[in-house]
C-alpha cells in the first residue's frame, strides 16, 4: 500500500459518520422541498397573472357595453321628452 492512499482512521466513531450521512440525506430532502415550493409558487403565480389578464379583458369589454348602454339610454330619455311635449301639445290643441 501506498502512503497516498485514503483510510479512515479508527478512531474515528461510527455515529459521526451516521451523523454525517442523516446531515446529507436530511439537506437533499430540504432542498428537494424547496424546489418544490418554488415550482408551485410560479406555477400559482402564472396562473393569477393568467387570471388577472382574463378580468382587465373582461372590463375592457363590460366598458363596450356600458358605454353603448349609457348611449341608448340617452337617446330613449330624449325620444321620451318628445313624447312629452307632443303630448302636451296635443292636450293645448283640444
Amino acid at each position: 500500500m501506498s502512503d497516498n492512499e485514503w483510510h479512515l482512521s479508527k478512531s474515528v466513531p461510527v455515529t459521526f459518520i451516521l451523523a454525517i450521512v442523516a446531515q446529507t440525506i436530511a439537506l437533499i430532502w430540504f432542498v428537494a422541498t424547496l424546489r418544490n415550493d418554488v415550482d408551485v409558487n410560479r406555477d400559482s403565480i402564472n396562473r393569477n397573472v393568467t387570471s388577472i389578464q382574463q378580468n382587465q379583458d373582461q372590463i375592457a369589454e363590460l366598458r363596450v357595453v356600458v358605454q353603448s348602454q349609457a348611449v341608448t339610454l340617452a337617446r330613449i330619455d330624449e325620444n321620451i321628452k318628445a313624447i312629452r311635449a307632443a303630448v302636451e301639445e296635443f292636450k293645448k290643441q283640444n
